[in-house]
């Protein structure tokens, strides 16, 4: 188990799956130049692109943050049962990521907040889990957090153009939350205490947070999608083939790339490979990162 300190909080990653992602490098990526990624490569393999497949790498995890007060889980990953026969790397998991979760010291029932950075299938699966049928939520006393904006976007009750595969996501994922009165649905910046903060952070959906934290002088940023795999540090013109605004998401990207450089923030990616934590800083060209090896990882 992976744990980072910031401040007087503890950071612990929560493994779901971490493998090779099931589209080449140049689907995925949007504006990518071989040229240009080809320099990349010789860092870049093996942990976060494979030559052989031409795929790149990726990790599906949650964070858990212990504050001393609070119990925080950030991004739930795919979850397990779920039908998503449009994401063969979705579909009918069957995880250890609970007990990942309790191997780490947490039950479910202990998590007083789940901070969603937005509403797509591979941030909310363990929003619920199946319980004799049903979808209930995993995290039964906590408060589930998420953007106006996201929930507008992929509500089916508030989006009647939306498309059939995510009202599925939203109906399994989401919905049982509400249903139930533990989602709190923000507008803006939104402090959960004195540490930690979710800001919109808008272009991969157009209701996308980040989440800061900021204790005893230290740093972090959780970026949920803003980047996907550490060459965007180097090439933050090149979106996701999900990003849906695209000029929103290059302008989000680089302003988080120059808060952690500025701040010293460090980045907390959902869906970097290892070992997962960067620090960033700015070049003549751009930025740069130096990866942050868990103590004792």
């Amino acid at each position: 188990m992976l744990t980072w300190t910031v401040g007087s909080v503890r950071v612990t990653r929560i493994e779901e799956q971490l493998g090779i992602g099931g589209m080449s490098a140049d689907r995925f990526l949007v504006g990518f130049d071989r040229a240009v990624f080809d320099r990349h490569v010789p860092w870049l393999a093996p942990n976060h692109y494979s030559p052989e497949h031409d795929r790149l790498v990726s990790s599906m995890h949650s964070w858990l943050l212990k504050t001393g007060e609070y119990t925080i889980l950030v991004d739930g990953c795919c979850g397990n049962h779920k039908e998503r026969p449009w994401m063969p790397r979705f579909h009918q998991l069957n995880t250890r990521f609970l007990e990942n979760l309790r191997a780490a010291g947490t039950e479910p029932e202990a998590v007083d907040f789940v901070l969603c950075t937005h509403l797509h299938a591979d941030h909310v699966g363990w929003n619920t889990r199946l319980e004799n049928g049903r979808w209930v939520p995993t995290f039964p006393n906590a408060r589930y957090l998420f953007s106006d904006r996201e929930d507008a976007r992929w509500n089916p009750a508030r989006n009647a153009d939306l498309e059939p595969i995510r009202r599925i996501v939203y109906n399994d994922s989401v919905l049982p939350v509400v249903a139930a009165g533990l989602a709190q649905i923000v507008d803006g910046a939104h402090a959960i205490d004195d540490m930690i903060r979710l800001e919109p952070a808008p272009g991969h959906t157009p209701g996308h947070i980040v989440v800061k934290l900021e204790s005893r002088d230290r740093r972090a940023l959780f970026c949920g999608d803003v980047l996907h795999n550490v060459v965007q540090v180097y090439e933050p013109d090149w979106n996701s083939a999900f990003c849906e605004d695209p000029q929103e998401a290059r302008r989000t990207r680089r302003r988080v790339l120059g808060h952690c450089a500025d701040s010293d923030a460090l980045l907390f990616p959902t869906h970097f490979g290892a070992p997962f934590v960067a620090a960033i800083k700015r070049t003549a060209e751009g930025f740069s990162h130096a990866f942050v090896a868990a103590p004792g990882g």
